[in-house]
């Protein structure tokens, strides 16, 4: 008995070992190219730094000159992605899976089993001490599951791949079929589930004694609970995948595990605590079907990322938002009792929780109404397709004039401004969408350039774009100061065969419009991050350190150096 407590802990403290630090690993910050070929590297033979002229009648002169300068933050010769972004998101992402595991404990596959499994720790283990340590084991167990899992999905696609997933028309398609599925199977029309036989296999071998069986009871655990889990997996598993972060579904799984594990673990340690918790009954049910309504609205999503890249067209914000009021009005129908689906109990009273529930969901379609008439709805706004598709928008000719650059050069046309006139736009900027002609434009105007590497499917773009450049004191420098350059890194129009080259990154054909700003980001700039904000002067040469999402703040200090430095290069 001695020497299996001893082979217990030293097993135990290794899947703890091996959980903790994975965990550490997972959340530092993932470089976006860091293990790329020297070729590979930003060329930065053609910056010149211009030395500072000091004028010598004038010493006042000279000195403000400095102190412009000083005030300009040099060139960086390898700029990166930001350090902060990465592990911004991978916590943003293990969040998710977390809230998305403890959504999933509450489902009815899972937590009637929370006083079985604690009651039998609490018999087999005979002390106190026996039972904490088994059901510690017991979470580790399935926390361990899903990591695996989550390593399997990054191995099994690659990074590359990984990064690739969220403007893949075919792969976004597959997600909103897969997702649709999974909310219809939550709404009662079918069960999800693995082969029984497995599932009886593992349950045998779980009557196996010491670590074997514990293991295998948590095994059977994931197994059995499938049927809920699964689509609620599918749900974070899905949106940690399209992040295009390779360690995303390994930290997703490790929360949305960490979610479920812990009330095991805990109530095991404190039995007592379960008299507090409510009983099972229909609840559990409603919890699954509004997880249901919830996984169709985000397969939305998807559907409208394949309209966007590939220039569908039919997929306006009207029509999105339209259906997704529709389905908070359902939601709130099925909550009040109204209607009922395959499973569902009778509703005597509505209990407190579901009445404020209840309340939130009306209160976010009565949110949601005046966007069918442009309403800017900027705390959803990332997630709709931009305002640019609606048909219909009462906002139309409120705001400032963009001061146009077309007529003060030139050039009277603009190059692709008929492909992204569905672009998500900000009111008063002069958007130019091919780098050719925004350098013919600078150098007409004697203008920097603010390069705006975006995307159709891009979220923080649309925060950046709804948020910060809007702000007065931004778009006056924007319209003043700079030559704005939209470049649609996930765009699918087709090149012409005699503009297609080969990547000095990776040396693929580029045969995509998108594919050519995304090639340009990265063999020039070292970054496949979006936004990605660069600004250069008319020969190309970048003025500051490249900058990513930021505050109002930041981003105009960002932009006054840009200037500063734009005019001390003259």
């Amino acid at each position: 008995m001695k020497s299996f407590k001893s082979r217990s802990a030293k097993t135990g403290l290794f899947l703890l070992f091996t959980v903790v630090a994975f965990f550490i690993a997972g959340l530092n910050p993932v470089k976006a190219l860091q293990n790329k070929k020297a070729d590979t590297a930003v060329s930065t033979g053609d910056v010149q730094f211009t030395d500072i002229p000091t004028a010598a009648d004038s010493l006042a002169a000279a000195k403000k000159k400095q102190q412009q300068v000083a005030n300009a933050q040099p060139v960086s010769k390898t700029p990166t992605k930001s350090s902060k972004e990465t592990p911004r998101t991978l916590w943003q992402i293990f969040l998710a899976g977390f809230l998305g595991g403890f959504a999933a404990f509450l489902l009815p596959c899972v937590y009637p089993m929370l006083p079985l499994t604690v009651s039998f720790f609490t018999k087999r283990g005979g002390t106190r001490a026996n039972a904490i340590f088994q059901s510690l084991l017991y979470g580790l167990s399935i926390i361990f599951i899903y990591v695996v899992f989550g390593l399997i999905i990054t191995i099994a696609f690659g990074p590359a791949a990984l990064n690739g997933l969220a403007t893949n028309g075919i792969f976004n398609f597959f997600f909103f079929l897969l997702l649709i599925v999974f909310g219809v199977s939550f709404l009662g029309a079918f069960e999800i589930t693995l082969p029984s036989s497995f599932a009886n296999k593992l349950d045998e071998n779980s009557d196996k004694g010491g670590l074997v069986g514990i293991f295998f009871m948590a095994a059977t655990l994931v197994v059995v609970s499938f049927s809920c889990t699964g689509p609620a997996i599918g749900l974070v598993l899905v949106d940690a995948v399209t992040k295009g972060e390779r360690l995303a579904p390994a930290v997703v799984m490790l929360g949305f595990s960490l979610a479920i594990a812990l009330p095991f673990t805990l109530f095991a340690m404190f039995p007592s605590a379960l008299k507090s918790l409510p009983k099972s009954g229909g609840w559990l049910n409603s919890v699954k079907v509004i997880l249901g309504f919830i996984e169709i609205g985000f397969a939305l999503k998807f559907l409208s990322n394949v309209d966007l890249a590939y220039h569908w067209n039919w997929f306006d914000r009207e029509i999105f938002l339209s259906l997704w009021i529709g389905i908070g009005i359902l939601m709130v129908l099925y909550l009040i009792g109204k209607i009922k689906f395959s499973h569902d109990s009778d509703l005597p009273y509505m209990s407190v929780p579901r009445t404020f529930i209840t309340l939130i969901i009306l209160a976010f379609v009565v949110y949601m109404i005046p966007g069918l008439w442009g309403a800017p709805l900027k705390s959803i706004s990332a997630f709709l397709p931009p305002l640019s598709t609606q048909d219909f928008d009462l906002s139309q000719g409120v705001g400032a004039a963009a001061p146009s650059a077309v007529n003060s050069s030139s050039i009277k046309t603009k190059k692709y401004e008929d492909l992204f006139k569905r672009l998500p736009k900000v009111k008063g900027i002069d958007d130019w969408y091919d780098y050719d002609q925004a350098v013919e434009v600078a150098k007409q105007l004697h203008r920097p350039i603010m390069i705006d590497f975006t995307g159709w499917n891009c979220v923080n773009c649309r925060k950046m774009e709804s948020t910060v450049l809007p702000n007065p004191e931004v778009l006056k420098r924007l319209q003043d100061d700079f030559v704005v350059l939209q470049l649609v890194i996930d765009d699918k129009t087709g090149l012409p065969v005699a503009e297609q080259t080969k990547s000095a990154y990776n040396g693929k054909t580029i045969s995509t419009l998108g594919g050519k700003w995304l090639d340009l980001e990265i063999t020039k700039y070292n970054s496949n991050a979006q936004p990605y904000y660069v600004l250069i002067n008319e020969k190309g040469e970048a003025l500051v350190t490249p900058q990513g999402s930021s505050s109002t703040a930041d981003f105009i200090k960002y932009l006054d150096n840009g200037i500063a430095a734009y005019k001390n290069s003259k």
